[in-house]
């Protein structure tokens, strides 16, 4: 063969006489194709992202993958609009980065929207692109992440742009539930291009550079008159605050990679896989004295429920999601025992823990997330009952607090409940009671779980007995007839008495017996074997 090569090809003897062998011209073309794919859109719109403070599209890929792993798929892919002078501008690649890497070891799909090409806009073949890596990510049942930093729509493509989102809105859906969807929000995402990250299972943003609204200041200047900036609609700190469109939030761009790689860390490839086992070197018998200092805490002041998930969790870690958003609820990822588990729990030091809309949303949409991806769930219950008010009322409280009550009913992966202090009526209920289809229910001796606060419980059946009684007497009769309630109908032993909570545990033997539980429902479920079922929006 090599003697084959010599002889069909031109040659220059060099001063030694040893051949010299050209380089053909197809594939010097080739090689200055890729690099004009790789060069983007040149200095000057480079230097002009950078000023912004953000990575260029390439570089995001970079820092998100395991070094040396991209592969690029459609480099080449240009758009088929001629108008507009589109033809004549030739961008290849027609402004997103596909292809797949690394995150861990662990094979992804990832594509990443280049803003200095025509503004990162989505055309036909831009969205092609990213369908076509959809499809290879749900057949290779590898996760897909997204880098988004995109104007929206292109103008110049008409109706075709807006067919390119619905080609990639459906695909977001058939992976729904399959694959971990992760959308990365680099700048500005606007109008329809807001809707495929509210389809994905968790969205992150960074602090000044990342803005989603459906309507842009123009617009609601425009139809309101009102005058906005592009922080107050569309900002990190409203998103992850007060709509809870944002699970993530980082200062800067490589924190934020830094996160999805953590958060990778917890997930399985697909729903037909388990979690990622973790070394840990903390005792499976560790003891947990904080839990006995909560027995003996007041059941009316407050504490984190941060503190109890860190206590629990191997090497006390805790990775949180939607850390600013519904903080009456505490859900994220630990470990126990080196197993994956997500964790749920009321938070006493926000509105005393108590159940709203939002934290309803919040709790039912992670419930469903683990329930999908073979995650088990432990609940750490310590609830008063559902918020208050008119407000609520009038806003489907009782709506959105049926989601909690349809997660966990439907949810089939191992789940844990632990009691740690108030549980009360249809909250009780909801946050998952025994026959809600809770594998194993535990609570601590301070566990007080009733139909109502022994307090209120008192008010209404003694009404009488405190009425009559003197007015100096009034405050204790309530505080005896409240203890004596509490005793008789609220005690976790009454409680495990009747089967309803599986065992009452010593406080610092928390840690193992969750452990050894989870362990003995490994195997409850087959991973792949489950119906399958999307994580809808909630």
């Amino acid at each position: 063969m090599e003697d084959l090569i010599d002889k069909n090809s031109d040659q220059d003897k060099g001063k030694k006489g040893r051949k010299v062998r050209q380089t053909p011209d197809s594939l010097q073309k080739f090689r200055s194709v890729v690099a004009r794919a790789q060069e983007g859109a040149g200095a000057d719109k480079v230097a002009a992202q950078k000023a912004k403070g953000k990575l260029t599209a390439r570089e995001r890929i970079t820092y998100l993958l395991d070094e040396n792993t991209f592969h690029e798929i459609g480099s080449l892919a240009v758009t088929r609009c001629t108008d507009f002078g589109l033809k004549d501008k030739a961008i290849l690649g027609d402004g997103v980065i596909t292809g797949f890497g690394k995150i861990n070891g662990r094979d992804v799909a990832v594509f990443s929207e280049d803003f200095t090409q025509l503004g990162g806009s989505l055309g036909l073949t831009h969205a092609t692109k990213i369908a076509a890596l959809m499809d290879k990510a749900i057949a290779s049942r590898c996760p897909m992440i997204g880098i988004l930093d995109s104007g929206g729509a292109r103008i110049q493509e008409g109706v075709d742009s807006l067919d390119g989102y619905g080609h990639i809105f459906r695909r977001n859906v058939e992976a729904s539930g399959v694959i971990p969807q992760i959308s990365i929000i680099l700048g500005p995402c606007a109008g329809g291009a807001v809707y495929s990250p509210a389809l994905t299972d968790f969205t992150f943003m960074v602090e000044g550079i990342s803005h989603m609204f459906v309507t842009g200041p123009d617009v609601v200047k425009a139809a309101t008159g009102e005058q906005v900036d592009f922080d107050t609609p569309g900002g990190s700190e409203p998103h992850s605050s007060k709509s809870g469109v944002c699970h993530f939030v980082a200062k800067s761009e490589p924190d934020c990679f830094r996160q999805v790689r953590e958060l990778m860390s917890f997930l399985p490839q697909s729903r037909f896989d388990r979690p990622p086992m973790g070394d840990s070197y903390d005792p499976v018998d560790r003891p947990v004295p904080l839990l006995e200092k909560i027995c003996g805490i007041n059941p009316r002041k407050s504490y984190r429920m941060h503190h109890i998930i860190w206590w629990l969790a191997d090497e006390h870690k805790f990775f949180e999601v939607h850390q600013n958003f519904a903080k009456n609820a505490t859900v994220g990822f630990i470990r126990l025992g080196g197993e994956v588990v997500g964790v749920i729990g009321n938070n006493p030091a926000h509105m005393a823990g108590a159940l709203d809309i939002h934290s309803s949303d919040k709790i039912a949409r992670f419930i469903r997330f683990l329930n999908c991806f073979n995650i088990p769930v432990l609940s750490l219950i310590d609830v008063g009952g559902y918020w208050p008010g008119v407000e609520q009322e009038h806003g489907g409280i009782i709506r959105h607090g049926a989601k909690i009550i349809f997660a966990y009913s439907e949810a089939s992966v191992p789940k844990i409940s632990l009691i740690l202090r108030k549980a009360y009526g249809g909250a009780y209920i909801a946050m998952n009671s025994k026959y809600l289809g809770s594998d194993f229910n535990f609570a601590l001796p301070s566990a007080e779980i009733a139909v109502m606060g022994p307090r209120g419980a008192v008010e209404i059946l003694y009404r009488k007995d405190i009425k009559n009684a003197p007015d100096d007497q009034k405050e204790a009769a309530r505080e005896k007839l409240s203890q004596e309630y509490a005793d008789k109908f609220a005690s976790p032993y009454q409680t495990a008495s009747t089967g309803s909570i599986d065992e009452v545990l010593e406080p610092c033997t928390v840690r193992h017996r969750l452990i050894q539980a989870f362990r003995l429902l490994r195997n409850k479920r087959v991973p792949g074997q489950s119906t399958p079922r999307g994580n809808i929006p909630l």
